[in-house]
């Protein structure tokens, strides 16, 4: 079938005791590439999503500061941050952005955080991916600011959240979005109206493992493999077929990530 999980978080405990097996199941399932998210537990560590794509020729890797982890940001990880986004399989900086939910960092630490990631992602020039939650005017704000603009690589709006307003200002940004197990959520149907919005060219699904597992495996450790029950749902909302939802999503993703990744070295 050939889908494309655009996001995970396969470096966490959740994995130690059966990664192997868990990618496995991705695979038969027909998951063909997977994207190691690096942010891990934060600085100073950088590398735990190019650890994952060193050792599985089916994962590439992001390098990031998520926004929970903003203020263990120093010095230091600006330092090491711009090698690592010239390592062979990494494809964008992130996961970034602002998060106002949680709240572990006051916002401007959080903003200033952003701003220099996307900084680093402009020089390298790799797609970012964003993380936004009870932040929607912040995070445009300082896209505009400091992404947008001629020659932007630009990036997706992971485990996109928001409904069809907050879905037409990141498309205008020129954002994909990708869509999680959340639309499959009862209570989802803002998300599944944006995701009718959404043009089938700009169009991802991730899992966001080990969070989010779609229903009816709600409330189990979600993994890779699940992106085809995503998948699905996102299919039945645009009116395609499955197999023609993952070639959508795949060409969306490889024109975003390989392609941009390649003209940048």
């Amino acid at each position: 079938m050939g889908l494309i999980d655009s996001h995970c978080h396969l470096d966490g405990k959740d994995f130690d005791a059966d990664r192997e097996a868990v990618i496995a199941r991705a695979r038969e399932a027909g998951v063909d590439w997977m994207v190691a998210i690096g942010t891990g537990d934060g600085p100073p560590d950088l590398e735990a999503g190019i650890r994952l794509a060193e050792t599985y020729a089916c994962m590439y890797a992001t390098v990031g500061v998520c926004p929970q982890d903003a203020g263990k940001a120093t010095a230091q990880t600006w330092i090491d941050m711009p090698p690592l986004t010239a390592h062979p399989k990494v494809i964008g900086v992130g996961e970034i952005g602002l998060d106002y939910y949680y709240n572990n960092d006051p916002r401007e630490v959080q903003q200033a955080v952003f701003v220099r990631q996307m900084e680093i992602a402009r020089a390298a020039r790799l797609p970012i991916f964003i993380h936004t939650r009870d932040a929607w005017a912040d995070t445009f704000r300082l896209i505009r600011e400091h992404w947008s603009g001629s020659g932007c690589p630009g990036g997706i709006f992971h485990c996109f959240s928001g409904g069809p307003a907050e879905a037409e200002k990141a498309l205008a940004l020129g954002f994909h979005l990708s869509y999680s197990g959340m639309i499959t959520f009862p209570r989802a149907e803002k998300l599944r109206e944006a995701a009718r919005h959404t043009p089938l060219d700009r169009l991802l699904v991730e899992t966001d493992a080990p969070y989010l597992a779609p229903v009816p495996l709600r409330g189990k450790r979600n993994e890779p493999a699940y992106v085809v029950t995503t998948a699905r749902q996102v299919a039945a909302i645009k009116g395609v077929s499955l197999e023609e939802l993952a070639a959508a999503t795949t060409t969306n993703w490889k024109r975003l990530c390989l392609q941009t990744v390649a003209k940048a070295r």
